[in-house]
């Protein structure tokens, strides 16, 4: 493989790229360092003057669960050195960092991983058709003749791969569809959530650096959605670099590139992955320069903002109302014959879907707490209690127990819309309404379980904690209602301005012209916070957002879509609830684990046969088994959920047809849709380092109120009544001794870091003394060395 890279990438070549990527990188920090003044003066601004939508009613979990891993098991890798397939042990951890292991024994004994891979930018591929078609359209030259073979043969009907435009694929398969149906949609949440990877929390580095982007493929006339906009911001810059690099190297290299189609993919596969891992290294230490340069100017910075607020805000004002004499007129005009007419069924298009996904989560938490409820009551209450809410605090993470919602999202298309407003794929904007999903289910969770614990010190009678879940779980659904409202319509108006940015497209040969002009408006003190191009892309956006929340607004009224009106606010009953976000946060398994004195042998053997129990593989069919690690509990799978070993029939008195009619009349339950097909757009990345074993705490959640609920199933709304206004929110393993005849070795885990998160720590575990593994300096991995990913 070395071989095959040096001879497509000598010195010559090399230095191209690293000029290339050189130029794009100073072009990009220019657009970052200006568009940073800008996020720093709105951070101080919000700051000082409040603001905000309504207040949310649940909770939020301000600390997430960590130190837990949401799935792991055995998968078949193929292993393209030396063309064969090996068993690897694979483990998904809290942050959704895939890591394979040799196999089990070595994950237990500390030992350093095989791969770290961050997902970001993947797409997940069931077939090896769907693999063919994206090799062959991104091969140098005329694409090969349809009915090639494949650049692999799969032993088994059920393949998974990780296909990246760039980076190089991940080939697994598995024995059984029902295993391939679980770990493609582990796969896809990985996608997921690693393509989430710039922190939502940072009021400055993340909206400057996202406005940094866009400006500058602004400046390449790119004004559409981008799809590579995934991962962390030195993932997002490298796939910017290879953006525009890629075509070059084509043509450089595509000629060169001889045999069969399969040889080719081979070789281009291997070539694009070395140039990407040489950009992402260019482009991680630039990105840290431009930040540090930043940083070092933010306290003058802030000094100048707070001391010449005002004089900013009239500056930028003034200078808005003469961009506006300047383009309205024409911004209108627009608006009106290439905008308006449209909005009623791009919102549409997104609120089916949308809507249908939202309304799953609620009856997923909804059945998810009633059978519990019902498990409670057959088995004998708080004996249980602790075991089923501990699984139930992970609800939101578990990928198959989530599917049925996320694949709601499948059904939105945008056919007919995206060439008209150049939206590359809708893939955009299911994932973020997948991402809002999975927030809404823990907050609810989180909700639910805080009010659960503050109520058990009042009873231990199993009939009246039936009733206080019940209770509970009737306040929960109220505010997930009204929130769940809250965070639709919002992303209803963001996603059509996001399409509708193609405004700014039309508008530049007869607007852009006429800006330079303004500049002198500025003064040269506040130069640094107020862009003209900043400026004027609020103003036209503006002609259009009285269009979309309108649109919105009368959606709203319309019952199907289960939205608040804007004049509904919930009634402040819950004024003290914010405040037990304060405690310690709750450990269920300790506080009711039942048998806390336990034997360890003993409790380890439990867990095992509870991971069986949970994850009930078909031992007859499959030659490995797929569990969760010790002191992770797994969720069950949603046909399987609340079932036990004295789980009365149907015809019984304490059947779940007659607990749930008892409980809660006013609901129906559905059984959560089968998992379905489900594919995610997106790229990868990764070190093999090492994770936290810090236990994750939970922090201060949002003030929330309670009154009516949403006009969600089975809740029922009273639309005249008067509403009473709320108050605005504000922004919101081991160190031991080596006992003898063991050594202490550094034991390399993924980092929260390289996975797209923050926290970074190492650990020394503990191994019997062998030899240890030789790690590989590249991407290459031989049948002994560890894979190491950037």
């Amino acid at each position: 493989m070395g071989d095959v890279i040096s001879a497509h990438l000598d010195e010559s070549r090399r230095q191209f790229i690293a000029e290339k990527t050189g130029k794009v990188l100073a072009d990009f920090a220019r657009f970052y360092e200006e568009q940073y003044g800008v996020a720093l003066f709105n951070s101080v601004r919000y700051e000082i003057e409040g603001g905000g939508g309504p207040q949310a009613q649940l909770l939020h979990r301000k600390v997430p669960l960590e130190d837990r891993t949401i799935f792991s098991g055995n998968l078949f890798q193929y292993m393209e050195e030396n063309k064969k397939w090996r068993n690897r042990y694979s483990v998904v951890l809290h942050n959704y960092g895939l890591v394979l292991y040799e196999n089990k024994l070595a994950y237990e004994r500390g030992l350093q991983p095989r791969i770290l891979l961050n997902n970001a930018g993947y797409k997940v591929l069931t077939s090896l058709e769907q693999y063919l078609e994206l090799t062959n359209n991104s091969l140098p030259g005329p694409a090969p003749k349809s009915g090639n073979a494949a650049i692999l043969k799969c032993p088994t009907q059920f393949p998974l791969i990780l296909w990246h435009p760039y980076a190089r694929h991940y080939y697994f398969c598995v024995m059984t569809g029902k295993e391939h149906e679980k770990w493609r949609a582990v796969f896809q949440d990985c996608v997921r959530h690693c393509n989430n990877g710039i922190p939502e929390d940072s009021k400055v580095e993340a909206p400057a650096f996202t406005d940094a982007v866009r400006m500058y493929r602004q400046s390449k006339e790119q004004y559409g959605t981008w799809d590579m906009l995934c991962g962390n911001e030195a993932q997002v810059l490298s796939n910017l670099v290879m953006e525009e690099i890629l075509p070059e190297l084509k043509n450089m290299i595509g000629p060169r590139l001889k045999g069969k189609a399969q040889e080719r993919h081979r070789v281009w596969i291997q070539v694009s992955d070395a140039v990407y891992r040489m950009v992402y290294d260019q482009t991680r230490a630039s990105y840290d320069a431009a930040v540090t340069a930043c940083e070092h100017q933010r306290p003058s910075m802030q000094s100048t903002i707070r001391t010449d607020m005002d004089q900013i805000i009239q500056s930028k004002e003034h200078l808005a109302s003469k961009i506006k004499a300047c383009v309205l007129s024409k911004a209108e005009i627009c608006v009106r014959n290439h905008v308006q007419p449209y909005i009623p069924s791009i919102l549409e298009a997104l609120m089916v879907p949308t809507s249908q996904g939202f309304a799953e989560v609620r009856e997923v938490f909804f059945k998810e707490v009633t059978d519990m409820n019902m498990n409670i009551v057959n088995e004998g209450g708080m004996d249980k209690l602790g075991e089923y809410m501990a699984k139930l605090s992970q609800l939101a993470f578990h990928p198959v127990r989530m599917q049925p919602c996320y694949e709601k999202m499948d059904q939105l298309k945008l056919e007919g819309l995206q060439q008209r407003f150049d939206v590359s794929s809708a893939s955009v904007f299911k994932q973020r309404a997948q991402i809002l999903m999975r927030q809404q289910m823990d907050d609810a969770v989180y909700t639910f379980e805080t009010l659960l614990h503050q109520e058990l010190g009042k009873t231990a009678d199993k009939d009246e904690l039936c009733k206080t879940i019940q209770r509970i779980l009737e306040r929960v659904l109220k505010k997930y209602d009204y929130d769940s409202s809250t965070v639709r319509k919002k992303f209803f108006r963001e996603a059509l301005q996001q399409i509708t940015i193609l405004l700014l497209k039309k508008l530049a040969p007869t607007c852009k012209g006429d800006l330079p002009k303004f500049q002198e408006l500025i003064f040269e003190d506040f130069a640094r916070f107020i862009l003209v191009e900043n400026t004027y892309e609020e103003v036209v956006l503006q002609s259009v957002m009285k269009d979309i929340m309108m649109a919105v607004k009368e959606a709203a009224v319309q019952r199907k879509h289960n939205l608040y009106r804007d004049s509904i606010v919930m009634h402040n009953s819950d004024p003290n609830l914010h405040l037990l976000g304060e405690e310690t946060p709750i450990n269920w398994g300790e506080e009711y684990g039942g048998q806390p004195d336990s034997d360890p042998s003993d409790e380890k053997q439990r867990r095992a046969k509870q991971v069986v129990s949970v994850i009930h593989v078909d031992e007859g069919a499959l030659p490995y088994d797929v569990t969760s690690l010790e002191g992770s509990p797994e969720l069950a799978e949603p046909e399987d959920l609340g079932r036990s070993p004295s789980s009365p029939e149907p015809g019984s008195p304490g059947s779940v047809k007659e607990l749930r009619g008892m409980l809660v009349k006013e609901f129906q339950v559905e059984a959560p849709v089968p998992v379905g097909e489900k594919a995610e757009e997106q790229l990868s990345n990764g070190t093999v380092i090492q994770e936290s074993k810090e236990a994750a705490k939970e922090n201060e959640g949002e003030a929330p109120a309670e009154g009516r609920p949403a006009e969600f199933p089975g809740a029922q709304q009273d639309e005249e009544r008067e509403a009473v206004p709320t108050t605005p929110a504000s922004p919101a393993q081991l160190l031991s001794p080596a006992p003898a005849g063991k050594v202490q070795v550094d034991c390399h885990q993924p980092s929260d870091k390289e996975m797209g998160e923050e926290k970074v720590s190492a650990q020394i575990c503990e191994v019997e003394a062998e030899p240890p593994l030789a790690t590989g300096a590249g991407a290459a991995e031989d049948s002994e060395g560890v894979q190491t990913e950037f």
